[in-house]
């Protein structure tokens, strides 16, 4: 079993058991994380599903790409911990990973 630790911009937090295969985003959605508003579908165009990740699994992620890096240097939030979640695909490997949605740009 798979769990990911997300913690909301109110400062809430709780575990949810992903989907394997599906996009962070998509998770997070069907979660009723609904601040993360993901304007742009999940097509890296937008930078409106902006998290941080952090512990364990998130060293795991493939590196940012190119579109991913350019799009997150938009955000006057973003850190070392960025990430777009449409761009990180949930495997076995992100377990225990602490997500916290970003604040809105």
């Amino acid at each position: 079993m798979t769990t990911l630790i997300v913690t909301n911009r109110d400062g809430e937090t709780r575990e949810i058991e992903p989907i394997i295969g599906r996009t962070l985003m998509e998770v997070l959605r069907d979660n009723d994380y609904d601040e993360l508003q993901a304007i742009c579908g999940g097509n890296c165009s937008c930078a409106t599903c902006h998290v941080y990740v952090s512990g364990a699994g998130a060293g795991t992620l493939p590196p940012i790409s190119e579109d991913e890096d350019e799009l997150l240097g938009s955000s006057s939030h973003r850190t070392d911990e960025s990430r777009l979640s449409c761009q990180v695909k949930v495997t076995p490997d992100l377990n225990g990973m602490h997500v916290r949605i970003a604040p809105e740009d």
